[in-house]
């Protein structure tokens, strides 16, 4: 089930886009059913449940953080996340530069943006991110590589609405490029589009898509995750 639920996303996808599988709240079972079937992309919003996955899986796996980050949970992921795209503030990326140090790793981080109409919604607005880029405690950074912008679109039936928030993010990374990245052709990366919009989300220039129910299934929210 999982595997031609994967299948048959995989078929609506086109470079450069690339798919991160949404494995939260799954058990490791259906993640390997994923790996088995050639997916090495997975997301996690939980970092102590993204820990334990990573533990008994194999280590080919690149895993991406995409839930909103707690700096005390941040030690958990840094030894091997490949990607955490819910940088908020700046107080969140000094930390996770400073755990990263520790290790003497570079992570890679994206921006988050607060896009949608839902205030509930985590991100930073372009002023804030101007700000972030600007201050000396950024410049300072050596452990951390921002590469990109992560938004999440209102949840809505809506598309009109969802193509100009996922417009909206585009034009953020646009921006930000010609202004602090013009000489990183790593910041390239647009994180954007999940199970129900993720084809409107490519048509406006996603990059990285987050898919999870398509793939697995409804959500198992009554699991225990130890993750407080």
């Amino acid at each position: 089930m999982i595997q031609e639920s994967l299948k048959s996303v995989l078929s609506t996808i086109t470079a450069p886009t690339r798919l991160i599988a949404v494995s939260k709240t799954k058990p490791v079972e259906d993640l390997w059913e994923a790996y088995n079937a050639g997916q090495r992309l997975f997301g996690e919003n939980k970092a102590l449940e993204m820990r334990d996955k990573h533990e008994v899986l194999p280590k080919d796996i690149e895993w991406h953080f995409i839930g909103h980050l707690q700096t005390n949970k941040i030690k958990y992921i840094i030894p091997y996340v490949a990607l955490i795209h819910s940088i908020d503030s700046l107080n969140l990326l000094s930390a996770v530069e400073k755990e990263a140090a520790k290790h003497d790793r570079v992570v890679d981080c994206l921006l988050q943006f607060h896009i949608a109409t839902e205030e509930t919604k985590f991100g930073l607005d372009l002023a804030e991110a101007q700000q972030l880029l600007l201050s000396e405690e950024y410049k300072s950074m050596t452990h951390i590589r921002i590469v990109g912008v992560m938004g999440m679109a209102t949840n809505t039936p809506d598309t009109d609405l969802i193509r100009k928030e996922f417009h909206t993010l585009h034009d953020y990374q646009q921006q930000l490029k010609k202004q602090y990245f013009q000489d990183k052709p790593e910041f390239k990366e647009i994180s954007m589009g999940m199970s129900g919009d993720y084809q409107i989300a490519m048509e406006e220039g996603s990059t990285l898509v987050r898919v999870g129910s398509a793939i697995f299934g409804a959500r198992n929210y009554n699991i225990p995750v130890n993750d407080k």
